[in-house]
């Protein structure tokens, strides 16, 4: 699944195009590396999204087609440092 698709399903951003947007202005980088929105998402991947001063760092647990509101807290995990 594309990366800006998994954000917008995981609701770790609210809209996907707020994602598409995101990975375009370099904000999004998964396993170290700054990627773009067609980047494929795979279980164990650590993302990283950048929102001003602050950074989110979750590891990826699932990758669902679909995912209601309660579902999409399962999909990943919060690393903090």
């Amino acid at each position: 699944m594309r990366i800006d698709k998994y954000l917008k399903i995981s609701r770790l951003i609210k809209r996907r195009t707020i994602a598409n947007q995101a990975c375009d202005n370099e904000r999004v980088s998964v396993n170290g590396r700054v990627v773009r929105a067609s980047y494929d998402v795979k279980p164990g991947d650590i993302v990283e999204i950048r929102f001003g001063a602050k950074t989110l760092k979750v590891r990826v647990l699932e990758v669902p087609e679909h995912a209601g509101r309660a579902e999409s807290r399962l999909l990943y995990e919060e690393i903090r440092e």
